[in-house]
């Protein structure tokens, strides 16, 4: 029987790591709503720092459905806003991240293109025409990762901690009691598993869903972009089209363009962005049983149909038409993925304002590829006490 199509399309990797099914705890003193980068990365590093400790993590759909599995894969340094005072240096905290906790990534960071329509540097390798022609303002730091491997490979890493990791496990309610208790939901084929679930403290890391647990709904947007990768390219079409190199690229002006090459020589492109409901009414089914159970609608978008469709057809257009040597190139896969924007650009990470036990860390633009890691690490350490939040968060 063929596996049903996500509807949100399906990226060039995969997520080969599936947590084993286990009874909900009564207690934790570490519960995590989200499974991630951000999550999964806090997870680890709690499970490492702290061994005493009892660690949960709770995932609405299934590890890497969200952002982190369905991001392009561009790591890149400090965080959307530009660079923060106190943040320290986000790609060798993430490359340094990665190593200690033994994934191979595939990581590599050779430099990123910021494209634009005027003022190109001199010798520019690419030449694009997209309402104007494109072409290297200037390189900066940066560079890809495989995003599969990195969900993966961070739960393994918290699971090997201690960590207890829940699939399929809505959280749907915070009870800002004390203790602390979470209301969860875990959807069965058969039915509806329900359990309150006190904690100690909890990390919120859903970035652009569960906005009503933290607060964040009427003070940011979410957004699903949309990217799609082509078949293998030639040597000879990849030195033509300027990205032989394997940087890569995103455009300063728009209309926006972002991509990089994959191992297998394809090329990711994305652009377009499409409003996501973010009222908790609205992400709940339509259906009399769906609202009984609590299950979450998190998928109402389908990149085939409608609006989403529309802007594919778009990008896919203006791919053919970036250089001749794309022109009849294959589209492979289509996909998109959530993005959280905030005011100034800025990630949230502070203190919940109904109580100081439970940290929110979201809000990446597009760059929480790296930061989201970085970031969870820092959660970590600012959970058990052994560090501060700085004054920009």
């Amino acid at each position: 029987m063929p596996r049903k199509l996500h509807p949100w399309g399906e990226p060039p990797w995969t997520v080969d790591f599936h947590p084993k099914l286990q009874a909900f705890p009564a207690h934790v003193d570490f519960a995590i709503v989200g499974g991630g980068f951000s999550g999964l990365s806090a997870a680890a590093w709690l499970g490492r720092l702290a061994p005493e400790k009892s660690v949960a993590v709770f995932e609405s759909a299934a590890l890497g459905e969200g952002a982190s599995g369905r991001t392009g894969g561009i790591a890149l340094a400090d965080t959307a806003g530009g660079p923060l005072p106190g943040l320290g240096d986000v790609l060798a905290g993430y490359k340094t991240i990665l190593r200690a906790l033994r994934i191979d990534a595939r990581l590599d960071l050779p430099g990123v293109y910021e494209l634009g329509r005027s003022s190109p540097a001199k010798n520019s390798p690419i030449s694009w025409n997209d309402s104007g022609t494109l072409r290297v303002v200037r390189q900066v730091p940066g560079g890809c990762v495989d995003p599969g491997r990195v969900v993966a490979g961070l739960a393994r890493a918290a699971e090997k901690a201690g960590a207890q990791i829940f699939e399929r496990t809505h959280v749907h309610a915070i009870d800002f009691s004390k203790p602390l208790r979470l209301r969860v939901r875990r959807q069965f084929r058969r039915g509806i598993e329900s359990k309150q679930i006190t904690t100690g403290q909890i990390l919120l890391a859903t970035n652009a869903f569960s906005l009503e647990l933290s607060g964040l709904r009427r003070s940011t947007a979410s957004r699903l972009t949309l990217a799609l990768a082509t078949a293998p390219l030639s040597a000879a079409q990849l030195k033509a089209i300027g990205l032989f190199s394997r940087r890569a690229f995103y455009t300063v002006d728009f209309p926006y363009l972002w991509g990089r090459l994959l191992e297998s020589h394809g090329v990711i492109f994305g652009s377009g962005l499409v409003p996501m409901p973010t009222s908790f009414d609205v992400l709940y089914r339509d259906t009399a049983r769906s609202k009984r159970n609590g299950l979450t609608n998190l998928y109402r978008f389908d990149v085939r149909r409608g609006e989403s469709s529309e802007l594919l057809c778009w990008l896919e257009d203006r791919v053919s038409n970036l250089h001749p040597a794309l022109k009849s190139v294959r589209i492979t896969h289509r996909w998109g993925g959530p993005i959280l924007f905030t005011g100034g650009m800025r990630p949230i990470f502070r203190r919940h304002p109904r109580s100081g036990n439970v940290l929110i860390l979201a809000g990446y633009n597009g760059h929480g590829v790296a930061l989201s890691v970085y970031l969870g690490k820092w959660a970590a350490e600012a959970l058990l006490g052994r560090r501060e939040l700085s004054g920009w968060l």
